[in-house]
């Protein structure tokens, strides 16, 4: 059984009022014949207030190239990522050198060598860390990290593993793609970082430590499940160009979480002996407001059930990876559950695919 010790989220700087970015990007689009009406409609629409950016509003229409995003892309990221590891660590109480793995994950940059690696030595990460970075999951791959680390600690138990996102969304939105998807994602992704990190069970911490004051729990991984779901490919990831990174965002997604995900939660806590009626808390990724209500009819449960989820997407946006963590770090430290209660964390993300990760208060 893997425990979690610590969650860290972290945000660039630079906050804008979503009203802020929508006048920004409405001037840049606009050369390009882009409906200022309908950009402003699916700003308002995106369920966002404000957002984090990697970079002062400014800059973004200085960046020539995707060269030049993707160098503040590989800066930013280290930067954060570094910053949300050491959190994580301290949040944990322990120490770089005690790490035996490290998970990564992003989608909105490349790095080679992988973000990770970059960060090892300047956090001092033992030069025998393992890495495992995961690249192409996007949204589902904060829940599916979680899972990863979990199987690799079932086979380690003594040891620890952190697993880091990072996502700088806006350095992949297109000046001169007028489509819907990319209106709808300019004015529904943000930027952030977040890091877990879990021990095996039988490393020193795994016995938790005492609710209190002191800190959030420390919730136990007890089980995941993958699913794939066939003919999807094009619901949801990236064209890659000339320019950059296209993002590819259908309209089915919200049908395909209403239509999957219920059963598949169903027949997923029926093989581990849990009845849906016993899940007290829900960590959902923030997909979007359209997604998010298509989730609630999905578990048939209200908007209060996903309170947590909806306040971060308002607060910060969909940070891909990263925001499935965040939404995990807030119900920890916010309303921490009930110990030895049920929690289940859902996030949906390009194959089209569900990750389902049941945690234990």
């Amino acid at each position: 059984m893997t425990r979690i010790m610590a969650v860290r989220g972290v945000l660039p700087q630079h906050r804008y009022a979503q009203a802020e970015i929508t006048a920004a990007f409405a001037g840049v689009v606009a050369a390009h014949g882009a409906d200022g009406a309908l950009l402003q409609r699916f700003h308002r629409n995106a369920g966002v207030d404000s957002r984090h950016l990697a970079l002062p509003l400014p800059e973004y229409a200085r960046l020539a190239d995707f060269g030049e995003a993707n160098d503040a892309f590989l800066r930013e990221a280290v930067e954060l990522g570094s910053r949300a590891i050491t959190d994580a660590l301290e949040g944990a109480g322990l120490r770089p050198g005690d790490v035996d793995l490290v998970t990564c994950t992003t989608i909105t940059g490349l790095a080679v060598p992988s973000l990770e690696a970059r960060i090892a030595a300047r956090l001092g990460l033992r030069e025998d860390v393992k890495r495992m970075p995961l690249v192409g999951l996007g949204c589902v791959a904060g829940a599916a990290g979680v899972a990863r680390v979990h199987d690799y600690l079932v086979g380690h138990p003594d040891d620890v593993a952190v697993l880091l996102c990072v996502e700088l969304c806006s350095l992949t939105i297109q000046r001169d793609d007028t489509s819907t998807a990319n209106l709808v994602a300019s004015g529904l992704f943000g930027d952030g970082a977040a890091a877990v990190v879990a021990v095996g069970d039988t490393h020193p911490g795994a016995g938790g430590a005492p609710r209190g004051e002191a800190g959030p729990a420390r919730p136990s991984v007890l089980a995941s499940r993958s699913r794939l779901y066939p003919d999807t490919e094009r619901a949801m990831g990236w064209d890659v160009g000339a320019t950059g990174l296209r993002i590819v965002l259908g309209a089915e997604v919200p049908d395909l979480v209403e239509q999957f995900v219920g059963d598949d939660v169903e027949k997923f806590l029926a093989d581990v002996g849990v009845r849906r009626d016993q899940v007290d808390w829900w960590v959902c990724h923030p997909g979007g407001p359209k997604v998010l209500e298509s989730m609630q009819k999905a578990l048939g449960v209200d908007r209060e059930a996903l309170a947590v989820t909806w306040d971060s997407l308002a607060r910060i946006g969909n940070l891909s990876s990263a925001s499935v963590l965040h939404v995990l770090a807030d119900t920890l430290a916010g309303r921490p559950p009930r110990p030895g209660s049920y929690g289940l964390m859902l996030a949906m993300g390009p194959g089209f695919c569900l990750e389902l990760v049941l945690l234990r208060g």
